[in-house]
């Protein structure tokens, strides 16, 4: 895994605003807004191939024994790509330091000046969380909310923040020019993989059903639209612009202050929704007739007035509308909220302050904070059920409550209470539940995971404990922001599936590789089934396709990456899709980290977006999306 972040910009405390400060003793609590992240470096995809830039050897490329690593860059890099050159001392994908104030490199811990956006954590890191309706006689005496946790910004590395962000235009005339505007001069095909088995963030959820992707006649895809990135307001380094979705017809992100729908094979706008301010963060999940739920600032913030995330709101995506928009109070003063989620035609929001629901269809209230106690509920995980993880205690001893509730009631069907001392946990799966934490801070690498607890959302007992050390597994998980954002694993078939760290491929050519491995969820133990990279590729499980995993392929610095299903019983990979291996394209595609990105993939389309806008940049073009597609 990867080394930890530096902590938060801390911005200065307002009433019911600013990160929440942790009492020795229960209190009141106050509203708060999310702590600002450090500004992250933004990528730099370029218009067309710079081939006055050659790239020296690193992994993945031909190299003689004993020849040393690459120098690090003299500016943060954005990570090239999987087997490209790299600066190995600080780990995968990232720099040696990271970023100072607006952006400047700085020493690891360094205290650094907060921006005007009071950036979220990227999203390659989970979801929502919400609060739910106190019950008499509850354990923690109900979902009653207390101002307490200290907020501590999750990893955010020079590889993984992606430029851009908004889609301020996407191809909408349909010009060949403008659609490989990343590939000037140069095929937009990818390899002609055959579907048969190759050599070597998820979403969690029941097995259901029969897979449904199947591999194509031509695995080799194509550039279908990009969308530049937008630029920021002057003043500003970077602006969140975490959310995106895909429905039959649609692919949906979110801009500065705005969500466009695109047509998913075209790229063509089918329709802009104009909100006041940027999206803080955003649910992946969608209703059956496509809805979702985002979070949202009520203005553009400014270096004087950050604003706060106070207002929650269902979003049409095939209509391109905004169903409705509410707020939830603690006391006097507006949620800022983390997260938000839907589950059982439930919307829930949480934060430090407290959180509250709604009904998805009408916007009505299904409870709101309680703030009489020292338990409140700091997020939940949605989908199949609706999971809640509620901190009680004081900060120096706190217990984390892991409930799965009714998501029309709040009332908590079962209970499984952590050990003492874990602060953060983020909800892997709900369907069966999967709970990831970082256990006494052991993982040492800023993935906030060192084990994996199954959990029996019926009786609330544990199933397993699942050891995932830092060093031997590439998953991550922020528990501290958005509970149920996971990337690198993904659960299905009562198992957890998870992407191993790189590690030599034990061949003469100095390549690396990694793999997906395979836990039983009954039992906490590996199932032995092992799906292989590949020399000089780096595999990500995404999501389930029945029973089935979807995974990407990162490619070395001369191939393009890869969509493969992997049979969850015999772990046989069938290539879906290959993309474009010429410079231009690589150069894009490499910049959607699979840990920091956003990365959509169903019926033969891939789409990868960035999750911050950004100005550290010289270039004429940035894309915060490319979108590829097989024949």
């Amino acid at each position: 895994m990867t080394q930890p972040p530096p902590p938060p910009n801390q911005p200065p405390q307002q009433p019911g605003f600013g990160p929440p400060q942790e009492p020795s003793q229960p209190q009141q609590p106050a509203p708060s807004a999310p702590a600002t992240p450090p500004t992250p470096p933004a990528q730099q995809p370029p218009a067309g191939p710079d081939l006055s830039k050659a790239p020296q050897p690193g992994y993945g490329y031909p190299q003689a024994p004993g020849t040393p690593p690459p120098a690090a860059p003299p500016t943060p890099p954005q990570g090239p790509g999987y087997g490209y050159p790299q600066q190995p001392p600080a780990g995968y994908g990232y720099p040696a330091q990271q970023p100072g104030p607006y952006g400047q490199p700085g020493p690891y811990g360094q205290p650094q000046q907060p921006g005007p956006y009071g950036q979220q954590p990227p999203y390659g890191y989970a979801q929502p969380t919400v609060p739910m309706q106190a019950q008499a006689g509850q354990q923690g005496g109900g979902r009653k909310i207390n101002a307490q946790v200290a907020i501590i910004v999750s990893a955010v590395a020079a590889i993984a923040l992606i430029v851009g962000g908004g889609v301020w235009y996407a191809n909408s005339s349909g010009k060949d020019d403008d659609k490989q505007t990343t590939a000037e001069g140069g095929d937009t095909k990818g390899g002609k993989g055959d579907g048969k088995e190759g050599g070597g963030s998820g979403d969690g959820g029941a097995t259901t059903g029969e897979a449904k992707e199947k591999a194509p006649a031509s695995t080799g895809s194509k550039v279908l639209f990009q969308v530049p990135s937008p630029k920021v307001p002057k003043g500003t380094t970077s602006i969140p612009i975490s959310g995106s979705w895909l429905t039959d017809s649609v692919y949906a992100k979110s801009g500065l202050s705005e969500i466009t729908g695109y047509d998913r094979g075209t790229g063509t706008k089918k329709w802009t929704l104009d909100l006041p301010g940027p999206v803080c963060t955003a649910t992946p999940h969608l209703t059956e007739d496509n809805k979702t739920a985002i979070v949202h600032k009520p203005a553009m913030p400014t270096a004087q007035d950050p604003k706060s995330c106070t207002e929650v709101a269902v979003i049409d995506l095939e209509a391109g509308t905004k169903v409705w928009s509410k707020t939830a109070k603690s006391g006097t003063m507006p949620i800022s909220f983390n997260n938000v989620t839907l589950s059982g035609g439930t919307v829930a929001a949480g934060s430090t302050s407290g959180g509250a629901a709604w009904d998805v269809a009408t916007g009505d209230e299904r409870w709101a904070p309680k703030t009489s106690d020292s338990c409140y509920d700091a997020g939940y995980g949605g989908g199949p059920k609706l999971v809640a993880v509620r901190k009680c205690g004081s900060y120096d001893q706190r217990q984390l409550h892991i409930q799965t509730v009714d998501p029309t009631s709040g009332d908590v069907l079962a209970e499984y209470k952590m050990d003492e001392g874990i602060e953060y946990a983020a909800v892997v799966s709900t369907d069966p539940l999967v709970v990831a934490a970082d256990v006494g801070d052991s993982a040492g690498d800023g993935s906030g995971i060192s084990d994996f607890f199954s959990i029996d959302s019926k009786t609330g007992k544990l199933r397993a404990r699942l050891s995932a050390p830092g060093d031997e597994f590439a998953a991550r998980c922020d528990g501290i922001y958005k509970v149920e954002n996971c990337s690198g694993v993904t659960v299905g078939n009562d198992r957890l599936y998870i992407a191993t760290e790189e590690h030599d491929s034990g061949g003469e050519s100095y390549s690396q590789t990694n793999e997906v491995v395979a836990f039983d969820l009954a039992t906490g133990k590996q199932t032995g089934q092992r799906a292989d990279a590949g020399e000089n590729y780096e595999i990500y499980p995404l999501r389930m396709d029945g029973p089935n995993v979807i995974a990407y392929k990162r490619p070395p610095y001369d191939k393009g990456g890869q969509i493969v299903s992997i049979d969850g019983e015999s772990f046989k990979e069938t290539l879906l899709m290959e993309n474009p291996s010429t410079e231009a394209v690589r150069d894009v595609e490499s910049r959607m980290s699979p840990e920091y990105s956003e990365i959509q993939y169903g019926q033969g389309g891939l789409y990868m977006s960035s999750v911050y806008a950004s100005d550290f940049t010289t270039r004429e073009k940035e894309y915060s999306v490319i979108a590829f597609g097989t024949e």
